[in-house]
């Protein structure tokens, strides 16, 4: 398992060739399947938009679901269109690496977890975290109540799914942290992204995100009951409460533009208040910015987007210093798996600045926008077979 960083790397290479040897094609705007949200008509402020538009691309880091909703309800409500931006979202996929298209210039900004970017940086990538929207983790280790799995050390002895890819790295720490050799103690398989590996019984435990794979689960028919699993059914072990938890989606620019494109980076600026506005408005109108994913056809049904949006909402807010503005205990503790899972080799504080996001939440907070959420309190989600 220590050798899977090596091979992650390897990947991200050979798939960074391959996307820049797309982008020179005759057509480089199929290299990646793009989703541009339609601007609505509420929400977009009174002002008129700028007369001249600056186009800018988004690399997500999946395909279209909640997990993206604000960047969805900024081009939905006009948030982007009144800062003189024209928004392209792109979809990604198992064979896109955000930070890659970024750094290649093919997009403008770019979504991706902070210990996968890390990687790319020691790799030679100029790119920098200027927003931090999750303040939290969204990966858990899930199992079935009857399998006595209730904290890391039951892992011992047990086979332990992950997805590979760069999404392991928390559950490696977590487990040395307990005291457990990944190599040894546990059997380690790599899962597909999706759960039925552990609701065939075929793992004993399995990688989720909250937000997505565990609500898959809620979403199955247990077939003793004759109804969905229930929460109860199933033992969670959150890397939050274990102390490896790493920073997850964050928005990316490329580093050197920022320095020498003063235009660039006001458009980083305008990009991330924007950003940030929408999803202060999923955080306060969630019916409303669920239809709004829903209209962006994502792959599984309402009662799935709804959970997934109220996961997300809690991984944001609150923010206490302001939403995307970097947590840096949280950072430290990122870095510090980082290094000691050998991810990287040295990780930087220049890997991320807060200027950008400063200067946008106070244009926010000029607006009468809360961008701390310090009273924000989840709703309740039903969930529906199969997640419709």
């Amino acid at each position: 398992m220590r050798n899977r960083p090596i091979l992650w790397r390897m990947l991200a290479l050979l798939m960074a060739m391959g996307l820049i040897a797309a982008a020179c094609g005759d057509s480089g705007d199929d290299a990646a399947p793009a989703t541009t949200a339609a601007a609505g008509d509420s929400g977009g402020g009174e002002s008129e938009a700028p007369a001249e538009m600056v186009d800018v691309k988004l690399q997500l880091q999946w395909f279209t679901q909640a997990q993206f909703a604000g960047y969805f309800a900024a081009v939905d409500q006009g948030y982007y269109e009144d800062l003189g931006l024209n928004v392209d979202i792109l979809e990604g996929g198992v064979d896109i690496v955000p930070q890659t298209q970024l750094d290649s210039g093919a997009v403008d900004f770019a979504i991706a977890w902070v210990p996968k970017a890390l990687v790319s940086i020691e790799e030679g990538a100029k790119i920098v975290d200027i927003g931090q929207v999750f303040q939290r983790s969204g990966t858990l280790q899930v199992s079935f109540a009857d399998s006595g799995i209730t904290k890391v050390e039951d892992l011992k002895g047990k086979t332990v799914g992950n997805w590979g890819f760069g999404n392991e790295f928390e559950l490696l720490a977590g487990l040395r942290k307990a005291g457990l050799d990944p190599e040894s103690d546990v059997t380690l398989v790599q899962q597909n992204f999706d759960m039925l590996a552990l609701l065939n019984r075929e793992i004993d435990a399995a990688q989720a995100m909250i937000y997505n794979e565990y609500a898959q689960v809620l979403e199955t028919v247990n077939p003793d009951t004759g109804e969905l699993y229930q929460p109860e059914d199933l033992s969670v072990i959150n890397w939050n409460d274990v102390g490896t938890a790493m920073l997850q989606d964050a928005i990316w620019a490329d580093a050197d533009r920022l320095e020498s494109d003063p235009a660039y980076r006001d458009t980083a600026v305008k990009f991330v208040q924007a950003s940030l506005k929408g999803w202060a408005f999923c955080r306060d109108n969630f019916d409303q910015c669920v239809d709004i994913v829903l209209q962006n056809a994502p792959t599984l049904g309402k009662s799935h987007q709804a959970w997934q949006l109220n996961e997300i909402n809690q991984l944001i807010w609150p923010s206490p210093n302001g939403a995307g503005i970097m947590d840096k205990s949280l950072w430290d503790q990122t870095k510090d798996v980082a290094i000691s899972e050998q991810i990287v080799s040295s990780a930087s504080d220049d890997s991320f600045r807060t200027d950008i996001a400063e200067e946008a939440i106070a244009n926010l907070e000029a607006e009468g926008i809360d961008v701390k959420g310090t009273g924000y309190s989840p709703t309740t989600v039903t969930l529906n077979e199969g997640g419709s």
